[in-house]
């Protein structure tokens, strides 16, 4: 009975302040509950100083922004896989960074100049150093030699999808840096060279579909096709809007859609899902190709995109409240799954995978999707577990309430997109820099997509 005494004590505390956003935040009460007889607290008294949501929001962003500023590889500019990375980069990762760096402009993080610089570094690594398989990069690399670092045994060459994650970045940051300075125009040119050197055509084998793997050692012997519904979207806009290598518009409609085979049309927590697997799969597939991608108003034959992600993260969002596996913690207050580090491992969390694991990113990148939801738990994770969860490079990758357990470790895949949704929540930026492309427009012309114009 103390122990609840304690957290009623607590709770009442912050409901008697006064505040807007602390009545939001205890809502619903945290509850002591059993693990095996033992109970678990949850301290529900604010860690920081209450502010405006508006800059909550600029303060998560400017602090996870330093994962990709002062953490990147000194040589190249690249973004580390993840805290201890040491020399090994992530190419998709990097691709987020990238989009970060008109966000910390906009936002007096960085000058435009520094901004400048720093993508100047990245695109003369990208261009004269680093290794490319018919144009595509590898999933990892080393950030000092630009030399492939095996992702697993048949996997050290080009990884179209990652080349997409990174290439949707630099279409992004070329609209940006649009001004005639010398610098600018070289970056300009620079990303043309890099976009336009991707063999997209290559990767599909000689069939309709992309194919995710090729090695100059191993050829095509991960097999491993490019099917919808996932994250990779990306892959095929990109690859049907290739001003040199393009794709045709069959490989998308077999390949990725499998002519129609992607649709879910089942309801879950009375939610339409359009598309993939029950439940949605991990909330990354609403997030990373939908950086630049503007989901508003977005559609073709197979679905309404921003109907698609906002029913994901819906879903995503019901399933944790309702929480079937009886997670200590699990609420409103608490809530997304994806893919991040669990104790012991690493998981593609889900409603259909679940480990207990919520990671911040998960939430808080569903921001344009799910306002609401996804800002309760944003002030959340700030105000009552951000003396644990909260740190040098923003929110830490995942946590569990369950075992009291926060990660040690950041992800450059699970950071960046918490930057950039936020500032597509805010003001669209990245939305309307990477659509403002000409040859991004014709290839979704070409897809049958719909669109605003």
């Amino acid at each position: 009975m103390k122990t609840v005494v304690l957290l009623l004590w607590g709770a009442l505390f912050l409901q008697g302040c006064g505040c807007s956003q602390a009545r939001h935040i205890i809502h619903d009460v945290s509850k002591v509950e059993k693990l095996d007889t033992v109970a678990v607290y949850v301290d529900t008294s604010f860690k920081y100083p209450v502010i405006s949501d508006d800059s909550l929001m600029t303060l998560v962003q400017q602090r996870t922004f330093r994962y990709f500023w002062d953490y990147a590889h000194p040589v190249s500019g690249l973004a580390r896989e993840r805290l201890g990375s040491e020399e090994l980069v992530t190419i998709g990762g990097s691709g987020f960074g990238v989009m970060c760096i008109p966000v910390a402009i906009e936002r007096g993080f960085i000058s435009r100049e520094e901004g400048a610089e720093r993508l100047f570094k990245i695109l003369s690594f990208l261009s004269l150093q680093a290794d490319r398989f018919h144009g595509a990069f590898p999933h990892w690399m080393d950030g000092a030699t630009g030399k492939a670092i095996p992702f697993s045994t048949y996997d050290n060459g080009g990884d179209i999808v990652e080349t997409a994650l990174l290439v949707q970045g630099l279409l992004t940051a070329k609209q940006y840096f649009n001004t005639s300075d010398p610098v600018e125009t070289v970056i300009r040119d620079c990303i043309d060279q890099i976009w336009e050197n991707v063999e997209w055509n290559w990767y599909l084998n000689g069939q309709n579909v992309l194919y995710w793997h090729w090695s100059p050692d191993f050829a095509w012997d991960m097999n491993m096709r490019v099917n919808g519904w996932n994250e990779a979207l990306i892959a095929y806009v990109l690859a049907a809007s290739s001003p040199t290598f393009p794709i045709p518009r069959e490989a998308y409609d077999e390949g990725w859609a499998r002519n129609g085979e992607m649709r879910n049309g089942k309801r879950f927590y009375n939610i339409l899902l359009p598309l993939g697997p029950d439940f949605g799969g991990p909330l990354f597939f609403a997030h990373y190709s939908f950086l630049g991608l503007d989901p508003r108003e977005l559609s073709d034959q197979y679905a309404d995109y921003w109907r698609q992600n906002a029913s994901h993260a819906m879903i995503n969002y019901d399933y944790c409240r309702r929480n079937p596996k009886g997670w200590v913690g699990y609420g409103q207050n608490v809530w997304g799954l994806t893919a991040c580090d669990i104790p012991g491992g690493y998981a593609a969390c889900s409603p259909t995978d679940d480990h207990g694991v919520i990671a911040p990113t998960a939430a808080i990148s569903s921001l344009p999707y799910t306002p609401t939801q996804s800002m309760r738990a944003l002030r959340y994770y700030y105000y009552i577990l951000g003396d644990r969860a909260f740190g040098e490079y923003g929110f830490c990758d995942s946590f569990s309430l369950h075992e009291q357990w926060f990660a040690p470790s950041y992800l450059a895949i699970d950071q960046g997109p918490i930057i950039i949704m936020i500032e597509n929540y805010r003001t669209g930026l990245l939305w309307d820099l990477f659509m403002r492309n000409v040859c991004i427009l014709d290839g979704l012309d070409k897809l049958g997509f719909e669109y605003v114009k």
